[in-house]
């Protein structure tokens, strides 16, 4: 039998993400944890988020590990996939301290965290815990909706509340977004919250201002209606209009530059509303994400 057991001798599929062999998958020797978060429990139109973390790690196999625009090896960053952290049927806030646990010890490994939602309630854990190891931490948030609303059916850790709490802890910004409601539109106002709505004429000249908000280190959450609904219709609320693949990517590669991505989310992926290419595009995001945050030649360290 050989040393690493029977499976050693076979050509099978690792079941992580970007189907990484042992080697640059493992735990102590990658630089970035993606963690899976299948939750869903607060969505409030179409459920389905919670099978976006598989659909993410299969569409990822069909990449390529080489990444053209930064002349990098993806693979070779060393990608860690771990399990999937299972939901709290307790409620949003019980599972909100389970993220914020899960995050947070992967942090003190010194990991880059890469959450795969699930809805966008997850990301309140992360920055929570993300806040603890960097102090001088913003919030880039990428939606369609604003997702400032105080509480919303009856608790305060739901995906409408996710940017509410994230400010509660650390400057954010939001951008992309083309929906809200009279709560939020007056929040934003009393507190020179600063948004950029989303504008298919203007919004690649605001780019430097949004840099000009963020501090050395951010976290990034995409919530994947952002996207324009003709690219992205696997999502659980989508909103006519939205930033195209390029756009969002431009955005991404700007903030890389000049500053540190520490973490990231990509949330919102429900895959049976929409055909397969959406959960490959997903997966794509992810793959940039990972390369901006630590394979980008010009990133500040």
């Amino acid at each position: 039998m050989p040393k690493d057991g029977p499976d050693a001798s076979y050509p099978l599929i690792p079941h992580n993400f970007l189907a990484l062999p042992h080697d640059q998958s493992a735990l102590e020797s990658s630089r970035v944890a993606i963690i899976p978060v299948p939750y869903d429990s607060t969505t409030s139109f179409r459920s389905g988020s919670r099978d976006g973390p598989e659909a993410m790690i299969t569409a990822s196999y069909g990449l390529e590990d080489y990444d053209f625009e930064l002349e990098l090896d993806v693979s070779e960053i060393g990608i860690h996939t771990t399990g999937a952290i299972e939901p709290h049927m307790a409620g949003p806030g019980p599972m909100t301290e389970r993220i914020k646990s899960v995050v947070g010890d992967y942090l003190t490994m010194g990991k880059t965290i890469g959450l795969l939602g699930g809805e966008h309630s997850i990301t309140i854990g992360s920055v929570q815990a993300h806040v603890e190891t960097y102090p001088d931490l913003s919030v880039l948030y990428l939606d369609a909706h604003a997702d400032l609303r105080n509480e919303y059916m009856g608790t305060p850790y739901g995906h409408a509340s996710a940017a509410r709490r994230a400010y509660e802890c650390c400057p954010i910004a939001l951008a992309g977004i083309r929906s809200m409601c009279q709560e939020e539109h007056d929040f934003i106002r009393e507190n020179n919250i600063p948004v950029w709505y989303w504008d298919p004429n203007s919004l690649n000249s605001s780019w430097e201002s949004i840099l000009d908000i963020l501090s050395g280190s951010v976290y990034v959450s995409v919530d994947l209606d952002v996207l324009d609904p003709a690219l992205m219709p696997a999502v659980g609320t989508p909103e006519p209009g939205g930033l195209a693949w390029h756009q969002l990517v431009s955005l991404l590669g700007k903030v890389a530059e000049s500053r540190r991505i520490v973490g990231f989310d990509v949330c919102e992926l429900a895959p049976a509303d929409g055909p397969p290419a959406c959960s490959y595009t997903a997966a794509k995001l992810v793959y940039k994400l990972v390369a901006y945050a630590c394979g980008n030649k010009n990133q500040p360290s």
